[in-house]
């Protein structure tokens, strides 16, 4: 126990050092401090300390720190988002569904998230009015705010001098909300988690993997790669994490974890970094951890999308694409999460480039997308098998498992995905006390009233289609056969716009739910037979769709009683 600890100090010192003496070459760069103003009365340590996580300007004006002073774009979009809001609409039938996604589509709003309940959308404050007075009047009366300084919320993620819980507990007491699970005070916290207190630019999530591979490749743990290459040239950075074996031919199988998808969802690099770190700093402690990457190598991807995540640090905070040219020159990007080769033209496949869903106008023309599929290509041609795939999205704190491009057809093994869907919920759940929903990744209003029109599933109208998914892909494509999106904190009352508090607890609940996946795989040593399952490459015949109609309505109805017994 004293060398692990002696490790950890001996890591953060090094990762210190390292932050001050190099930051790489796609860095946006820290503004430098005359010799004359370095110790401004401040200790080595507090300056240290302050370099890579601080930012702060100490002439801040109102809690705008130096990082939004030096990067003008930035506060040019704040001034836009001063005059935005985000709207909550409760969703629950197909005409709800079908008359908001004509609006959206219609006036090209931003959603922000959608399931069977509700729909969030980001909107301007003067097109309030003319978006009500499109929709029916059922939607007209059954909407409510939940961000109306967009603005604010937006500098408060960005880090600073003011605690981020303090920034936070201001914003809610604005709105009026009270949170059920409010943010938590400080706590004094491990050295060892420093990088964690706040949300990471690009280059120093860069550095901090830098580090983790020359600390513990030694032992054979870490080796840091690139699966490719952004449109812009970035690297798709990426950790292997596992314990070496003594046959250096054997190739172990792989479990697959991505994060940033979605530039602004922040949360999920840095809860993709935190599963990594815990995993590597408990293989010492904890023979669960030990036993998991004794058997299987994990490999980490937390920024899938690196242009657009710096996009984020230096222009707009609420930027969710990739930066690739499309057709329009004025609406770069290509919402990678519909850019996969797996029924990429599903049901109400997105044409329009200035649409936040445009997964482009055929396959795997999204760069990023296609590096991904090409570097898993060439994993398994190399003798590797991906028995997992989790990518990590934000929010509203859902399980969600294949398929998203449709509510009919269903993988060969449903009841395995659904049984450890809601044993990763609660693993989660028993972490911090936190309630995660599970679901098949098409729900949406449509799913559950749809069902009983008996209305075909290429006919439905959903927000957000669903063809061309990452975990759809990855899942049938190389037969990941536990594979599933999972949507992180919180439900709403912040959306992309967590506070750093979060960054920890959510890192926290996502560890205990990889824990379980890898023990629950080593139980099942990964394998069971799929000899005799069949993907369903055609709709369903009319009689399994009935029979899918009456099994869903059935579960409708279940919980409906298990509501009304809550109440």
């Amino acid at each position: 126990m004293r060398s692990v600890s002696l490790l950890r100090q001996s890591f953060i010192s090094v990762f210190l050092l390292v932050l001050v003496v190099s930051i790489p070459s796609d860095a946006t760069s820290l503004p430098l401090v005359a010799r004359s103003q370095a110790h401004n009365g401040r200790s080595y340590f507090s300056r240290l300390l302050g370099l890579p996580f601080g930012w702060a300007s100490k002439k801040s004006r109102n809690g705008l720190n130096q990082w939004l002073d030096t990067h003008p774009k930035l506060l040019g979009n704040l001034q836009r988002y001063e005059n935005e809001v985000v709207i909550r609409f409760n969703v629950s039938t197909n005409a709800h569904e079908a008359a908001l996604r004509k609006a959206i589509d219609q006036m090209l709003l931003d959603v922000w998230d959608f399931t069977d309940n509700y729909t969030d959308v980001r909107i301007e404050a003067r097109r309030i009015r003319p978006l009500m007075g499109i929709l029916p009047p059922s939607l007209q009366h059954n909407h409510t705010i939940l961000i109306p300084d967009l603005a604010r919320a937006v500098a408060a993620t960005y880090p600073s001098d003011a605690p981020a819980h303090a920034i936070a507990q201001s914003l809610s007491k604005d709105r009026g909300i009270t949170p059920a699970n409010d943010i938590p005070s400080p706590k004094k916290r491990g050295v060892d988690d420093i990088f964690f207190h706040d949300y990471q630019p690009l280059s120093v999530i860069h550095t901090w993997m830098r580090l983790l591979d020359s600390m513990f490749r030694g032992r054979g743990l870490v080796r840091m790669m690139s699966i490719g290459k952004s449109y812009e040239g970035r690297d798709i950075a990426a950790l292997r994490v596992g314990v070496p074996t003594n046959d250096v031919d054997l190739r172990k199988d792989t479990i697959l974890i991505t994060g940033g998808l979605h530039a602004r969802e922040w949360i999920s690099p840095s809860t993709v970094n935190y599963v990594a770190w815990s995993f590597i700093r408990s293989i010492d402690e904890d023979p669960i951890v030990k036993k998991i990457l004794e058997h299987f190598d994990i490999v980490f991807v937390p920024v899938l999308n690196p242009d657009g995540y710096q996009y984020t640090w230096e222009v707009d905070r609420l930027w969710r694409k990739s930066r690739q040219r499309t057709k329009m020159q004025y609406c770069p990007g290509f919402d990678l999460d519909h850019a996969f080769g797996y029924r990429w033209d599903a049901v109400h496949h997105q044409s329009e480039p200035c649409s936040e869903s445009y997964g482009g106008d055929q396959p795997f023309q999204a760069v990023e997308a296609a590096r991904l599929a090409d570097w898993a290509k060439n994993e398994t041609e190399n003798g590797v098998k991906f028995v997992a795939y989790l990518d990590l999205h934000s929010y509203s704190q859902q399980v969600l498992y294949p398929y998203a491009y449709s509510c009919v057809a269903h993988p060969p093994n449903i009841e395995n995905l659904k049984e450890v869907a809601m044993n990763l919920a609660k693993h989660m759940r028993l972490s911090n006390g936190e309630v995660y929903t599970t679901t098949s990744a098409c729900e949406g209003a449509v799913a559950s009233e749809l069902i009983a029109d008996n209305v075909p599933d290429s006919q439905r109208v959903r927000v957000e289609a669903g063809g061309g998914s990452a975990m759809d892909y990855i899942f049938h494509e190389f037969g990941a056969r536990y594979s599933y999106q999972i949507k992180l904190r919180d439900t709403g009352s912040y959306g992309f716009l967590l506070p750093s508090e979060y960054i920890i607890p959510t890192g926290e609940e996502m560890h205990q739910a990889m824990k379980y996946l890898g023990d629950y795989l080593l139980g099942n040593n990964g394998h069971e037979s799929w000899d005799n399952a069949v993907f369903d490459e055609e709709e369903p015949e009319q009689a399994n769709i009935i029979a899918e109609e009456e099994d869903a309505m059935e579960l409708r109805r279940r919980r409906r009683r298990r509501c009304i017994d809550c109440t």
